[in-house]
């Protein structure tokens, strides 16, 4: 099996980390196999692929998209290192409002699978990163929204002083006013 697969504390959330053949010519992984996530546990189909380009002490999130088309997503940094959170919004979770983070950099080549039902954001540790991410359903604006990335009720201790903020992150609503999962 080209893959290591590791449940977190986060039921859902799994640490994914490909085998690596390198040599002389450089290296190559299998990024994503589907017989071996549904082997897995992980039996979704991957509708959509994004990639997104930040600088250093960016963050983005935090993101998520409501029912009918709630998102699953497997995040993979290809250059560069960020600080990725999945936070459960699952209301009906024992895991409510926990948040858990990984660091997932180009060096490591670690991916995060990250289920419906959680809010997703990432800092930015380094300049020019390159994260890509599946999705297991289509992007609808309709459905699109949030959390304040800095939301006291769920208190990520987020590693950078001053960071750099969308003007579209910067109005998300605060936990106590947004809609979340039943």
């Amino acid at each position: 099996m080209p893959f290591d697969f590791k449940k977190l504390e986060i039921d859902g959330l799994v640490l994914i980390e490909p085998r690596i053949f390198k040599d002389e010519r450089g290296f190559f992984l299998e990024s994503y196999k589907r017989s071996d996530f549904v082997a897995n546990g992980i039996e979704y189909n991957f509708l959509q692929d994004n990639h997104s380009l930040s600088g250093r002490n960016v963050i983005r999130g935090l993101h998520y998209q409501h029912a009918p088309k709630a998102q699953g997503k497997l995040v993979r940094v290809m250059t560069g290192s960020v600080w990725d959170v999945a936070v459960d919004i699952r209301r009906s979770s024992p895991t409510y409002l926990k948040w858990l983070s990984v660091e997932l950099s180009g060096e490591n080549n670690k991916m995060l699978f990250i289920p419906p039902g959680f809010a997703h954001g990432f800092l930015a540790l380094t300049d020019n990163v390159h994260l890509v991410y599946k999705c297991t359903e289509e992007y609808d604006p309709k459905l699109d929204t949030g959390i304040r990335w800095d939301d006291p009720d769920i208190g990520v201790k987020w590693p950078v002083a001053d960071p750099i903020i969308s003007s579209k992150d910067a109005v998300l609503p605060l936990l106590k006013d947004a809609k979340i999962f039943d």
